[in-house]
């Protein structure tokens, strides 16, 4: 829980957060990639005085979440064309900050060119998240505020995504403790037990989509998204005095988690710090120790990571997302302007 006098810096976060989302919107257009909006929406962070509490991410048409690019540029594994927007496609930018720790989390859908084709899937969307958050009164039972946002995306003519959550935040943790169920789970769901608590700061994001299973699945490989993170399992020392880690292995462990504490990050942000130890190593060989060490790290669970995720039946997905913290009096939304 986030205490009222603490307050302060999870409001400058959320601020920083959404008056990123609408600096950058006007970047989305035909023939820009999604490398330069993404690398605009995070020195865009930077400069208003925030850090990426996670990387930006772009996810188009089918692509519901998790996506960010790499230093080699690879699009996600069933994209067939160039990253680059094209008029009519449905991006979601997801972006959130965080101050000292304190989170801010939001995001949006566009159309490029806003020729018309999705407007009524983003209304949807959009209306949807603030039918839940008008739900978030303490004492309200999860399953509730499930059950607004999916009556909205129906009522449109959408599916609901059922395998895609809302989540508590804490300091330095994004997704603590509460997952916040966006579609009608019912009330007896074991998932998703309790009710809405004062002072909880909670990620609200429902997803829709045209297809018509409402789930998403997985992009193969398993670390499809270029998102990783530190667990928080694995003490360094440890592993290096039990021979789990060699002590390169175990600096690099160390820049890692003294830049990002438990927060994901992007590979394109932590692979440069090999430059380091091996300043005269060529690319080719900085490759294969960057993969190497993020397989030792994986396998000893010091590192997770993610994969991309894109919508089992091939519909368009649109989502849109608030933080919110609860007052005594009810809902209040960090991620303004």
């Amino acid at each position: 829980m986030v205490e009222e006098s603490d307050l302060k810096q999870w409001k400058d976060a959320g601020h920083v957060a959404r008056r990123t989302l609408e600096g950058i919107e006007g970047e989305i257009v035909e023939g820009k990639s999604w490398n330069e909006v993404i690398d605009s929406a995070e020195r865009f962070i930077r400069r208003h005085g925030g850090q990426a509490a996670f990387p930006v991410t772009i996810s188009v048409n089918d692509f519901a979440a998790h996506y960010t690019t790499n230093t080699q540029l690879n699009p996600p594994e069933g994209w067939d064309r160039e990253m680059v927007f094209q008029k009519g496609d449905l991006v979601k930018l997801d972006v959130g900050v965080h101050i000292k720790g304190a989170l801010g989390d939001n995001a949006m859908t566009i159309e490029v060119g806003n020729g018309g084709n999705h407007t009524e899937q983003i209304r949807a969307a959009k209306e949807g998240r603030d039918a839940a958050i008008e739900m978030m009164h303490p004492g309200t039972p999860w399953h509730k505020v499930g059950a607004a946002a999916e009556q909205v995306a129906k009522d449109a003519g959408f599916m609901p995504i059922s395998n895609l959550c809302g989540h508590q935040m804490e300091r330095w943790s994004l997704h603590n403790g509460v997952s916040i169920p966006m579609y009608a789970c019912g009330a007896k769901n074991p998932g998703f037990k309790g009710v809405v608590e004062e002072g909880g700061v909670y990620a609200v994001e429902p997803f829709n989509t045209t297809g018509s299973s409402g789930m998403i699945e997985n992009v193969s490989p398993s670390n499809s998204s270029n998102i990783l993170r530190v667990t928080g399992d694995v003490r360094i020392r440890k592993a290096l005095d039990k021979g789990k880690l060699k002590p390169l292995g175990a600096t690099m462990a160390r820049y890692i988690e003294e830049r990002y504490n438990t927060l994901p990050f992007a590979e394109r942000w932590a692979y440069p710090l090999l430059e380091k130890p091996f300043p005269e190593a060529d690319e080719e060989s900085l490759r294969r120790k960057w993969n190497a060490l993020v397989k030792k790290l994986t396998s000893i669970r010091f590192l997770e990571v993610y994969a991309a995720l894109k919508d089992k039946d091939g519909g368009n997905v649109g989502q849109f997302e608030h933080s919110v913290y609860i007052t005594e009096g009810g809902p209040e939304v960090l991620t303004v302007a």
